[in-house]
């Protein structure tokens, strides 16, 4: 069972505390480059430091931005690797998943699976509301943002799911003795994590209802499936396909995306409709493709 491979005596709970401080550093050395750089432009050029996030986000060519702002999660990725396999002991697929090998095809029918309903949602969007939209395509600036978001968003995403429903799931687990805390407070934590988020800003708290549920849904479906296969394809797709797809000056990510978005920042259909009606679809379908039983005890069960 994926949730109880890290359940051991030894896995004490400080463990996971000093654990996520050291992936913490792991995020701020990534971020020196970040840090360097806007050094580096300050005092070479005379530009003014940026004194704001959405300032932040602007002060480099976009393709750029993003490029720094995803570096840091190699160091993340290497930091989780590092974490489970010398502070814990266990093995790197003990946290992915509790099958013999990962199931490389539940990555990519997840993947698929959201690709497409991102793609279709935008699209019905875009044609239902056209004044909210402009053409952001630019082909050169395009192709570097697909190169530089397929090398690392995966990588972006991955790391979340491992620390979130591999690494956290995993301790709350070894603290609680029982599946539903852990499921419970790695939403918290997930949703709370983009608080800061400039989305939050601009339309307010109840978008964190989105981000709860994301990670929500995400928990459901690594405890149901019994690993996080289904949650890695999710979130790349939806990070991956977003990016490419879709952009906004209040957004988190300032890519050279297909579409722009200029309507004004408001909590509509994109915030609830996922949650209440597309998230409960795909755990239909998922449960239906992969046979899963038993939801009560592996949902809420004791370990």
């Amino acid at each position: 069972m994926f949730i109880e491979q890290g359940v051991k005596s030894e896995n004490r709970f400080w463990k996971y505390i000093w654990g996520s401080v050291l992936l913490v550093l792991a995020s701020l050395i990534g971020q020196m480059l970040f840090v360097a750089a806007l050094f580096y432009e300050t005092f070479t050029n005379g530009t003014s430091y940026p004194t704001n996030n959405e300032a932040l986000m602007r002060f480099f060519e976009p393709n750029v931005t993003l490029f720094l702002i995803l570096i840091s999660f190699v160091f993340i990725m290497l930091g989780v690797v590092l974490v489970v396999r010398y502070l814990h002991h266990q093995t790197f697929l003990s946290v992915t998943t509790a099958r013999s090998k990962v199931d490389w095809n539940r990555i990519i029918f997840s993947f698929s699976i959201w690709s497409g309903i991102t793609i279709v949602s935008t699209l019905f969007f875009y044609f239902y509301e056209p004044n909210d939209f402009v053409i952001n395509f630019k082909p050169i600036p395009f192709v570097i943002l697909v190169i530089i978001g397929i090398l690392l968003i995966p990588i972006q995403t991955s790391s979340e799911e491992y620390i979130f429903r591999g690494y956290l799931m995993q301790g709350f687990a070894n603290l609680s003795k029982n599946k539903w805390f852990p499921l419970l407070m790695t939403s918290l934590i997930f949703g709370g994590m983009h608080i800061f988020n400039p989305e939050v800003d601009k339309i307010g708290y109840i978008i964190l209802v989105y981000y709860i549920g994301t990670g929500l849904f995400l928990g459901i479906i690594t405890l149901m499936d019994e690993g996080l296969e289904l949650a890695l394809g999710f979130h790349a797709a939806n990070n991956l396909v977003g990016a490419l797809l879709i952009t906004s000056d209040w957004s988190a990510f300032q890519t050279h995306s297909i579409f722009k978005d200029i309507s004004d920042p408001s909590a509509g259909l994109d915030v609830i409709l996922p949650v209440v009606i597309i998230y409960p679809i795909l755990l239909f379908i998922f449960s239906k493709k992969y046979n899963w039983m038993n939801w009560k005890e592996k949902l809420s069960g004791n370990i």
